[in-house]
């Protein structure tokens, strides 16, 4: 891990702002935090008030759901010339800008000194690896063991297939950080993809996320992969700063 640590901060869904020694990341804006008593700010929140920082910033979008994608982050290139935005070639964004990188599964760049990966889905979009000041992340999007206990067996089987696939080409990567959902719809199938990410590729710590305001969803989760030696971050509020 970095010298001088991580600060994460879980905004809502899976979104996160993750500020390292020289960067700001941001991952799969949708709204600053889980509740507020003017939702429009979602909307309408500045670049200078939403990040006040000297860093360089990234903004990084997995796919273009809206519990994902927000298309303020493209207003926000208007106001501030430090900001780039790397989306899934999904989204649509209307404009050219050579701060707009868009990008499919399989790739690899570089954006200054930091380098990224991408890695499929088993829903829409990417999912990220990002490599930057000393510490490598991933951010899954939407990528998950998606289990739905109605699914007919042919649909659970593929699902299961997928996913495990995906995984496979993830393995030999180093990864200190972990973004990943947890999410309470998969009822008692919620925790499968975390547990299998978890085992096969061992990160060193597992931020949960997509459960919502189910924050008891976490807990339950720790529960399930207890005794192995990733750190699951315990998330109880919105927004919430994790040093790690």
């Amino acid at each position: 891990m970095a010298s001088g640590g991580v600060k994460i901060t879980y905004l809502f869904n899976s979104g996160f702002l993750v500020e390292t020694t020289n960067h700001l990341l941001l991952f799969d804006y949708y709204r600053a935090q889980a509740r507020q008593d003017d939702p429009r700010r979602f909307d309408q929140i500045s670049a200078e008030a939403f990040f006040q920082t000297d860093k360089a910033i990234l903004n990084f979008v997995s796919h273009r759901h809206r519990d994902h994608y927000n298309p303020i982050v493209l207003r926000w290139l208007d106001q501030d010339p430090r900001i780039k935005c790397i989306l899934s070639n999904d989204i649509r964004p209307g404009r050219e800008d050579d701060r707009l990188i868009l990008v499919g599964p399989g790739e690899e760049r570089s954006v200054g000194a930091l380098r990224f990966k991408t890695f499929g889905s088993t829903d829409e979009g990417v999912s990220f690896l990002v490599e930057v000041d000393g510490v490598t992340l991933f951010h899954a999007g939407d990528l998950n063991w998606w289990y739905w206990w109605d699914d007919s067996p042919a649909e659970i089987a593929l699902a299961e297939r997928r996913f495990k696939a995906e995984i496979a080409r993830l393995k030999g990567e180093k990864i200190e950080i972990a973004f990943f959902p947890v999410d309470p719809r998969l009822e008692h199938n919620f925790y499968r993809g975390g547990e299998y990410f978890i085992t096969e590729l061992q990160p060193e710590i597992f931020v949960p996320m997509h459960f919502g305001e189910a924050y008891e969803t976490i807990d339950r989760f720790a529960e399930c992969v207890r005794g192995i030696k990733t750190r699951v971050v315990r998330i109880n509020r919105s927004p919430q700063v994790i040093m790690v």
